[in-house]
């Protein structure tokens, strides 16, 4: 899969399932629970054990599962996880080194940031959108909103603290997509192999993307026209100066 349908990809699901369990065995369940649940896109956290392993073996039995390597801190994981076939990379900081890695090799990016500095640095660097984190503990939606109107041009993902009953109000703030770990994926879920509970969670998340990007849809355009600035300032020019002789 292309960059460019990936970023179309995670801007159409619009969440991130992010998966940060204690063994690879987990993972692989949660991986194929939540992407039969309707969400094609899986973030495995290089703190699972065997975390690129499992990423080359994911990429090579489910093709049609988007997966992306989180906690990637540096470019010498970053080098693993793209030879292992990662669709994207991403993690809690700004690495511009692993920013400048990922364009180089035509993978899309999503480095985390907080203040609205960080945020214009990322984006800078080639961020393909930037991951605010976390930003439900900063203001949540509220501070979503804060950022996309000062910065209406950068894609952000609202990360960290992302409930089934916020995910909605962060795609009305603005937010292209949300990651979600725990409350989408539950630990005893996972632990219990209760796939069906998590294939729910996630078409609950799903509707709420949907039901929120129903309500931003925009009115029809009127017709726009240039301003006639003379006309603001309700007076007319100076006549131009003769020249003297």
């Amino acid at each position: 899969m292309t960059k460019a349908e990936v970023c179309r990809l995670v801007q159409e699901i619009g969440i991130i399932p992010a998966i940060r369990v204690s063994s690879a065995e987990d993972a692989h369940f949660a991986a194929a629970a939540v992407t039969s649940g309707g969400i094609p896109i899986v973030e495995i956290t290089t703190t699972v054990p065997e975390a690129v392993k499992l990423i080359s073996h994911l990429v090579q039995y489910h093709p049609k599962m988007v997966v992306g390597a989180g906690t990637v801190l540096n470019t010498d994981t970053a080098s693993k996880c793209v030879d292992a076939g990662a669709n994207f990379l991403t993690s809690p900081g700004h690495n511009p080194k692993v920013v400048e890695f990922a364009a180089q090799k035509e993978i899309a990016v999503l480095p985390g940031a907080l203040t609205p500095s960080e945020v214009m640095e990322a984006w800078e660097a080639g961020a393909d959108f930037v991951k605010v984190f976390p930003c439900a503990q900063v203001g949540g939606d509220k501070y979503i909103k804060a950022l996309k109107t000062a910065l209406p041009q950068i894609s952000l993902i609202a990360a960290g603290g992302v409930t089934q009953h916020t995910a909605e109000s962060f795609i009305l703030a603005g937010a292209t997509a949300i990651g979600v770990g725990t409350e989408l994926i539950p630990l005893d879920a996972i632990e219990n192999r209760e796939s069906d509970r998590i294939q729910e969670l996630a078409q609950r998340f799903l509707s709420s993307v949907n039901s929120a990007r129903q309500r931003l849809k925009p009115p029809k355009e009127k017709t726009k026209s240039r301003t006639d600035f003379l006309k603001l300032d309700k007076r007319q020019p100076a006549p131009p100066r003769e020249n003297s002789k």
